[in-house]
């Protein structure tokens, strides 16, 4: 398979993950394509961008970092936000890391 249409199946499957819990929530459609978004691009972003760490690694920092403009916008208004989209940050960025060390290749 293609290393492009790896990375983006790769971030559209995380983007499902990260949204389910939206949805079920009711949450906002522009929060929810925005989260959905956000993946997708990772996905991408984390397969090619080349980091001297393992890939585990790299999808952790990636995850993390990408997600620290979205931590400043949600505190405003909703400071309890702040744990569930770090917490979703870490694991899917780690998984995406992994997933794309082994199919984005």
């Amino acid at each position: 398979m293609p290393k492009l249409i790896a990375a983006l199946l790769i971030g559209s499957a995380a983007g499902i993950i990260d949204i389910a819990p939206m949805i079920m929530q009711k949450l906002n459609k522009h929060a929810v394509w925005s989260a959905f978004t956000h993946w997708v691009v990772l996905g991408f972003v984390i397969s090619y961008i080349d980091l001297p760490v393992s890939p585990w690694l790299k999808g952790l920092i990636i995850g993390v970092v990408s997600s620290i403009p979205v931590l400043i916008i949600v505190s405003e208004k909703d400071k309890k936000s702040i744990l569930p989209i770090l917490t979703m940050s870490v694991i899917l960025g780690i998984l995406v890391g992994i997933a794309s060390g082994k199919f984005a290749v």
